[in-house]
């Protein structure tokens, strides 16, 4: 396996931040959750505030009805951004080399549960359901589908590191030669199995995750998509590094050492080349558990100190789960693309500001921030799934 550039070349992304990469960056650096929102269908006797998407979405075609689900309506509004980047690579590279990775944690369920939910009123389904929806794969077949893509496709479900593990996928499928280019990314919607598994493990809070607080009361959920064009090649942001390990500690909670974590940070920092010191911002993991916090600010700590900017963005979108390895990723991008003047805008940690004494106290941007870009600015993004699969990206850029 060489180690040619791995170029991000396109994003398209959708959150609750909006849909678009021009207005979610605004929103992001302006670190307000105000458009997070109460919905009271999730949870069994339970009001629980999330990131539900805003947006209008697109109407799958007609010739992908089988496809038709919340799910993959999102993944189209990320596909539709990025149309003409994606029509280039098909006319350069021909169809049959241009593959297909995404990741999702939920696919179509929301769908699922209102088509079972009309059999047990009605006695019947919905007539617009169909398997395909619910099928992790289907999310990387409707994507190959909808773009005449005749390469490798499928879909990763590693629970919440499932689009960082996309990302990387999509970089081997490259640099094996398999590909010339990768559509890569993740989807997942919110829906009741997810809000109530949460609940039921005592992991959501009633309002807004309070990341690295003392007062932190678990995660708030969250839903979105974020989709790559991936190439081969020199210039604009690049997947320089990857680091990923399973550390099988419980299937729900995290090894409270760290060890895993910090395997992932050092595995994707030797494998972009790169000193601890080169990094410029962290975007955690940051779920808002006691557990998830906990063990990964002692591991930041032991990788980078704690003068490293770092943030976690999961207030203000949710926790995407599934999604969230490449949503996060998305963030990592623009904060790269957007440099200007020799600085990078740097998403606020958006918290009550009051410390954990038993977290070592990381250095948790402050709204306005910015962190000097250099020739070469690198940024690093975590994400860690249930049952220890940690995956951990480095991104970077020459200016």
């Amino acid at each position: 396996m060489t180690s040619a550039p791995c170029r991000l070349s396109a994003l398209g992304i959708v959150t609750a931040l909006g849909a678009g990469a021009d207005v979610v960056w605004s929103r992001l650096l302006d670190g307000e959750s105000s458009r997070l929102v109460d919905r009271d269908d999730l949870a069994p006797d339970r009001v629980l505030r999330v990131g539900a998407v805003h947006d209008p979405l697109p109407k799958i075609p007609a010739r992908l009805a089988e496809y038709d689900c919340r799910n993959n309506a999102m993944t189209l509004c990320a596909l539709s951004q990025i149309a003409d980047p994606i029509a280039r690579a098909l006319r350069e590279h021909g169809p049959e080399r241009v593959g297909v990775v995404m990741g999702t944690s939920t696919s179509g369920v929301s769908d699922a549960e209102a088509a079972i939910r009309h059999e047990l009123v009605e006695g019947g389904l919905t007539p617009t359901f169909h398997y395909a929806q619910l099928e992790f794969g289907g999310l990387a077949c409707f994507t190959a589908e909808y773009l005449g893509v005749r390469g490798p496709a499928y879909s990763l479900s590693t629970a919440c590191s499932s689009g960082a593990r996309a990302l990387a996928t999509a970089r081997s499928l490259l640099r094996l030669g398999v590909c010339d280019a990768v559509i890569a990314g993740a989807a997942d919607t919110l829906c009741g199995l997810t809000g109530s598994g949460f609940s039921a493990l005592s992991a959501v809070c009633d309002g807004v995750t309070n990341p690295c607080s003392v007062n932190r009361a678990g995660l708030t959920l969250g839903e979105g998509a974020a989709v790559f064009l991936v190439e081969q090649g020199p210039g604009g942001v690049q997947l320089l590094g990857v680091g990923e390990s399973s550390e099988a500690h419980h299937m729900s909670a995290p090894d409270p050492s760290g060890s895993g974590a910090e395997s992932a940070m050092r595995g994707a920092l030797a494998d972009a080349d790169l000193p601890a010191g080169a990094i410029a911002y962290l975007n955690l993991h940051g779920t808002g558990t006691p557990l998830n916090d906990k063990m990964e600010c002692l591991a930041v700590e032991r990788v980078f100190g704690a003068a490293l900017p770092a943030s976690s963005t999961k207030p203000l979108v949710g926790h995407t789960l599934g999604a969230a390895g490449a949503i996060e990723a998305a963030f990592c991008w623009l904060v790269l693309d957007r440099c200007e003047a020799g600085a990078l805008g740097l998403p606020p940690h958006a918290w009550d500001g009051a410390r954990d004494p038993e977290l070592p106290a990381l250095h948790l941007v402050q709204k306005g921030e910015t962190a000097p870009a250099g020739a070469a600015p690198r940024v690093m993004t975590n994400s860690f799934g249930f049952g220890g699969n940690n995956c951990t990206l480095v991104l970077g850029r020459e200016l």
